[in-house]
């Protein structure tokens, strides 16, 4: 006789609330009990089921034995000497370790959050590519940064998470079923309550993704990473371009603005002397102008480590910036890397702490 393995547990921060309805009926108690739950996880951020005070003891050994309630380990925190953004390294039951970004600008509070560890993409100036891919992140675990952010945020400043980025470490748009899961659990009342209007997915430009998105009910504001006006650049910096050419992202980002009503960002990377030229700011004007559009130029933000790679003296992003302005009806903002000196670009922190960990003596 073959002994069957004991069937998983549920992970409670996972579960929408149609699916915790079902799991409380299952187990003969109200549906009420649904929204107690929703409002101690995603609300309170309670780390047991034995804290849900409200809740029986005999139904808390019911979930026990159904369920278990997951958390990241934070690992390291990093604050910028100018108080401008938060950097936390959090560790996986697994060992894996995942970024997220706390950036404070003027009123908003926002969450930088990550969906995968690591990356598949290997864009040639990220330091999560240079990682190459370790793991998708579950829809608890995307939204437990979420949490625990802004948990610090309040013990700290008294204040909220106000906006949600999911531009950390990964291409959220490879994890869609975990993404999407996290982003309906976020808008949840008794939990971050973030509305589609604050949050914003960011893609290097998985085509499928993009088009998928757009058919969600989430009204979710859409990044694209361009980083380059040809082809030719792009394949050597963005290798997704060899599959996805710049033709069928501007294609599908006009797709996404007709059927969201929602004008797409178009970030852009500036490298000095690879895509920062009087050329350069031409051609992107000339792209996206039959695309409802922003348009956001980001500064490179130099790795710790050796790189091919440099920043634009700022008289030359300067010019780029006024050319384009000069030529696109768009409008063009200016990103300026909050965190420059906490390694606050996406794996930086990850590639510090790896370097440390390496050269720490063993024993």
């Amino acid at each position: 006789m073959t002994s069957s393995s004991p069937p998983s547990l549920l992970d409670l921060k996972s579960l929408l609330p149609e699916e915790l309805r079902t799991l409380v009926r299952q187990l003969g108690q109200e549906e009420y009990r649904a929204g107690q739950l929703l409002s101690w996880i995603h609300g309170k951020g309670v780390e047991e089921v034995d804290q849900m005070s409200n809740l029986s003891r005999a139904f808390r050994e019911q979930l026990k034995a159904r369920a278990t309630l997951s958390r990241l380990r934070e690992v390291e925190r990093q604050l910028s000497p100018g108080g401008q953004a938060i950097k936390f390294l959090f560790e996986l039951p697994g060992g894996e370790r995942v970024e997220s970004v706390l950036i404070l600008d003027g009123k908003r509070r926002t969450a930088c959050l990550s969906s995968q560890v690591g990356c598949p993409l290997d864009c040639k100036f990220c330091a999560t590519g240079r990682m190459g891919f370790i793991a998708n992140l579950k829809a608890a675990q995307i939204v437990d940064q979420l949490l625990q952010v802004g948990r610090a945020l309040l013990a700290e400043r008294g204040e909220r998470v106000s906006n949600v980025v999911m531009m950390g470490m990964g291409e959220p748009l490879l994890n869609y079923e975990e993404l999407v899961r996290a982003l309906r659990l976020m808008r949840l009342e008794h939990g971050p309550a973030i509305g589609g209007r604050k949050v914003t997915v960011s893609t290097a430009g998985y085509v499928p993704g993009i088009r998928r998105l757009a058919r969600e009910d989430l009204n979710l504001g859409l990044a694209i990473s361009l980083n380059a006006t040809t082809d030719e650049l792009r394949d050597q910096l963005m290798p997704i371009n060899r599959k996805y050419k710049i033709a069928e992202l501007l294609d599908a980002a006009a797709e996404y603005f007709s059927l969201r009503g929602r004008r797409v960002t178009f970030e852009y990377v500036l490298l000095e002397g690879v895509t920062d030229a009087d050329e350069d700011a031409l051609r992107l004007a000339e792209l996206t102008r039959g695309v409802p559009c922003k348009l956001n130029l980001i500064p490179y933000n130099e790795l710790a480590e050796d790189t091919p790679f440099r920043r634009p003296p700022a008289d030359r992003i300067a010019r780029f910036r006024q050319l384009l302005e000069n030529h696109t009806p768009m409008a063009v903002t200016l990103r300026e890397s909050r965190g420059r000196d906490i390694d606050a670009a996406c794996g930086q922190l990850y590639q510090a702490q790896e370097r440390r960990r390496r050269a720490a003596p063993a024993g």
